[in-house]
C-alpha cells in the first residue's frame, strides 16, 4: 500500500499539480462602427504562461 501511495504522489508531482493553478478569463465588449454596432465575447483559462480561450 506504500508503494501505490508513493506511486500516487509521484505521479500527481510530476503532472504539475504543485503548479500554478488555472485561472478563469472572460472578456465582454461592445464595437459601434459604420457597419453598426457588433457585440463579443470570449471565454478562456490561463495558467500564466500559456492561455486557451475561444471567442464567441
Amino acid at each position: 500500500m506504500k508503494r501505490l501511495m508513493f506511486l500516487v504522489i509521484l505521479a500527481a508531482a510530476g503532472c504539475g499539480a504543485d503548479g500554478d493553478p488555472v485561472r478563469p478569463t472572460a472578456n465582454v465588449g461592445l464595437s459601434v462602427g459604420s457597419g453598426g454596432v457588433d457585440t463579443y465575447t470570449s471565454v478562456g483559462a490561463t495558467n500564466g504562461i500559456v492561455s486557451v480561450g475561444v471567442g464567441i
